[in-house]
């Protein structure tokens, strides 16, 4: 099984990611996943911390000559801002006089809960590990699972489809997402221009007023063959894997498979796919079966159905803000503003770029489940041999 963890803090020495049950003989160019790093810093209404940070990753193990080995594999990203929070976050005891409190908690931030939870009399620790700079070690772990879905013809990527209340108004295609990945300069992530105008006007409003903007992204895994995930048990379902990665994300609530929320306010007539067959020798995707529309998603009854896989996520604003909430003091209890850390005004961009990592992890489990092999021969032996089998259906 296809597995990934991380580790490390906010300010603390480095971020790791350690991914397991990758096959053998998958080739692993680090100027790829570098770039990805790179995608996930950019975009309108980043804030200071990406002006200080320059991701790249260190593989300590798990790839030799290019290729992975089929052992985990153990990717470190060092934090450059370390060198500043060196004494005021150290292993070691250290002097207590120059750690930096949380002081009270941010409205919308883990900070309350958690130290709630964990018994922290006020919130750093909880910031440290909750902060999304976390999320820079999924996205490492997700370039390699990218990697590994391109070897079968499988791509994952994003755009942004609205921030704060300006949305685009068409449905995106493959070539105008495809060039958006391919841009070295990075705005808002939307394919269309005076869509894209209009939302950066509305992360300058909230850049003005001293507030954050959120929005919704969607992710689409193109290619994706029909007979990914399962009916038969509720925790093997696809739709139910993606919508868990992807609400993992920090400052993610809400996640949407195709046209989810639009269909339950409309009649069934209205959303379901009709399905035709096309003729002898033609093929649609990976199968002969035809979809004039893709409102499901890609994914009926938790199986991929042969369409591209869309997922959609809705990203909060930000909890840290310029002009701080109302909030109570942790030693006195006494009421207060919010605490303020460095901060970005709107990351909707960015978040597509973590959720793009989520979602090719997950599929990726999923297909290698179904699939099997050791190595990325075995691999592709068994999925060539089933891509045949659903093209003769």
């Amino acid at each position: 099984m296809l597995r990934f963890s991380t580790a490390g803090e906010s300010h603390g020495e480095s971020l790791i990611a350690l991914v397991s049950g990758m096959p053998a003989g998958v080739p692993i160019d680090q100027n790829y996943v570098n770039r990805e790093l790179w995608r996930r810093q950019q975009g309108y209404g980043r804030g200071g911390r990406m002006r200080i940070e320059q991701d790249s990753v260190h593989i300590l193990s798990g790839v030799r000559h290019g290729h992975t080995i089929g052992s985990p594999i153990a990717i470190e990203i060092a934090n450059r801002d370390w060198k500043n929070w060196t004494d005021i976050l150290p292993v070691e005891a250290g002097d207590p006089e120059k750690h930096k409190a949380v002081a009270s908690p941010r409205p919308g931030h883990a900070d309350l809960a958690g130290a709630l939870k964990y018994d922290f009399a006020e919130a750093r620790y909880v910031l440290e590990r909750a902060s999304a700079r976390e999320s820079t070690a999924r996205v490492a772990a997700g370039a390699l699972a990218k990697l590994l879905l391109k070897e079968l013809g499988i791509d994952v990527l994003s755009h942004v489809i609205r921030v704060g209340s300006t949305e685009l108004q068409r449905e995106a295609q493959w070539d105008e997402i495809v060039a958006l990945y391919n841009k070295e300069e990075v705005m808002l992530g939307c394919v269309d221009a005076d869509t894209e105008a209009k939302m950066k006007a509305e992360v300058d409003k909230a850049l003005l007023t001293k507030d954050t903007i959120g929005g919704v992204f969607e992710v689409i895994v193109h290619g994706a063959p029909a007979g990914i995930g399962t009916y038969a048990n509720w925790d093997e379902r696809l739709d139910g894997a993606l919508a868990q990665a992807v609400m993992s994300i920090q400052a993610i609530k809400a996640v949407e498979i195709g046209r989810g929320v639009t269909a339950a306010a409309s009649l069934g007539s209205a959303v379901h796919d009709a399905i035709g067959y096309a003729a002898e020798g033609e093929a649609h995707g990976h199968t002969r079966f035809t979809r004039e529309r893709n409102n499901a998603g890609g994914i009926e009854g938790g199986i991929s159905n042969g369409e591209d896989v869309i997922v959609r996520g809705y990203l909060k604003p930000i909890s840290t803000l310029r002009q701080p909430l109302a909030s109570v003091r942790f030693d006195t209890r006494e009421e207060t503003k919010a605490a303020y850390e460095r901060s970005d005004v709107c990351v909707v961009p960015a978040a597509g770029v973590v959720a793009e990592s989520m979602v090719a992890l997950a599929f990726a489990r999923l297909l290698l489940e179904k699939s099997g092999g050791d190595s990325l021969r075995e691999l592709k032996r068994n999925y060539d041999g089933y891509l045949e089998q659903i093209r003769k259906f």
